[in-house]
């Protein structure tokens, strides 16, 4: 699997698949990235009320600029 980045489409899929308490490596097969993809993403954007895909992307779009 080579290196992609996560869309705003894929981050709303992995919250909602992670929210219906899908495992990370059946996640990351859905998305079609590797586990650590999915691992560093939901690492990185982890807070006190758990991962949140709109602020995720605003961070991902701000980091890219």
């Amino acid at each position: 699997m080579g290196y992609k980045h996560l869309t705003t489409d894929s981050r709303c899929q992995l919250y909602t698949l992670q929210s219906t308490g899908m495992k990370q490596k059946l996640i990351a097969k859905h998305l079609g990235v590797s586990a650590s993809t999915i691992c560093r993403e939901l690492t990185r954007n982890r807070g006190q009320r758990g991962y949140r895909y709109k602020q995720a992307n605003a961070k991902a779009v701000e980091e890219e600029a």
